[in-house]
């Protein structure tokens, strides 16, 4: 029987996702294993050292065994690196009762907002939030399809897919075809309280309503969600929700890719992590310097443990 489960996959110190080719390779990994497990995909979110989602299930272990193993897979292989991506145990939550789970998913789907990514959750691209309401919500816009012939390029020869996958020119799945968007939009009832939601504020009020599902359990909140992340307390992130982050600073994704592409060129590297400690130190102290990164930010897209 599937139960309804938060999933969250975490890198700690380490980018999981360096470049747009890494983002759409993840999600079509999430894809791969939502089909081959027999579950259920509700909302996801991507982001660069981390990925939430919101599944049903009958085994969520299963799940995201399928999900870390194709996706570490291809990034092995792509960086020439060599070991387990992200932490020994991925976090998970059991989601219980309406109000339980329209909290969350609007925390999956507002991630990017509490990390500092975006200003907003349509704002960000690696999440499911511009598939919810899509037309309602003014966006008329269909990226060309690939044909399927062209389909092993992005997910390999040997991938099992079902016909109502639909791939973007981009290379990546469409969510509409991969998530269930018509129980999400049933969950939320309208465009107008689906975009409540997205905006809403983290409150004691917002937790107290969970307690009307009488599941008996604890309610979903930032901390909680967040718990199995430890990227910004939650003070931090609550900061974030008010709209205070500079948003013009250059994102994880643009860092990593100048330094993939650093590496290659300057380097004569594959990528980052073939550089020496000495290369990598020398590099930081130049990005500190000339583009006033923060050191953190610079630490885990150069591979530089604290």
């Amino acid at each position: 029987m599937k139960k309804t489960y938060h999933l969250c996959l975490s890198a700690g110190d380490e980018v999981m996702f360096r470049d747009p080719e890494d983002y759409y390779r993840g999600f079509n990994c999430f894809a791969l294993a939502l089909y081959k497990t027999g579950s259920t995909g509700l909302v996801e979110s991507f982001m660069s050292t981390h990925t939430h989602q919101l599944i049903q299930a009958s085994d969520p272990s299963g799940f995201m065994y399928c999900f870390r193993q194709s996706y570490c897979m291809y990034f092995n292989h792509k960086y020439r690196r060599k070991g387990r991506l992200g932490e020994d145990k991925h976090f998970s939550i059991e989601i219980v009762g309406h109000h339980h789970t329209i909290a969350a998913a609007s925390y999956v789907l507002r991630n990017a907002l509490h990390h500092g990514v975006a200003p907003t959750p349509y704002a960000y691209p690696h999440c499911s939030a511009n598939a919810i309401f899509r037309k309602e919500m003014g966006k008329f816009f269909d990226e060309k399809l690939l044909q399927q012939k062209s389909y092993a390029r992005h997910i390999g020869k040997r991938a099992d897919y079902p016909d109502s996958y639909k791939m973007a020119a981009s290379g990546v799945f469409t969510r509409e075809s991969v998530l269930d968007i018509p129980q999400i939009e049933a969950l939320y009832s309208t465009p107008r309280a689906f975009n409540f939601y997205m905006s809403r504020k983290s409150s004691e009020e917002w937790e107290a309503e969970q307690n009307k599902d009488g599941n008996g359990m604890s309610a979903v909140n930032l901390g909680s969600i967040e718990k199995g992340v430890g990227m910004h307390t939650t003070n931090r992130m609550l900061i974030f929700e008010a709209g205070k982050a500079d948003y013009r600073k250059m994102s994880d994704i643009e860092l990593c890719t100048e330094l993939d592409t650093m590496a290659r060129i300057r380097y004569g590297r594959h990528s980052v992590y073939q550089l020496t400690i000495n290369e990598r130190q020398e590099i930081a102290e130049n990005l500190y310097r000339v583009m006033r990164l923060s050191e953190s930010q610079i630490r885990r897209c150069l591979l530089m443990p604290k």
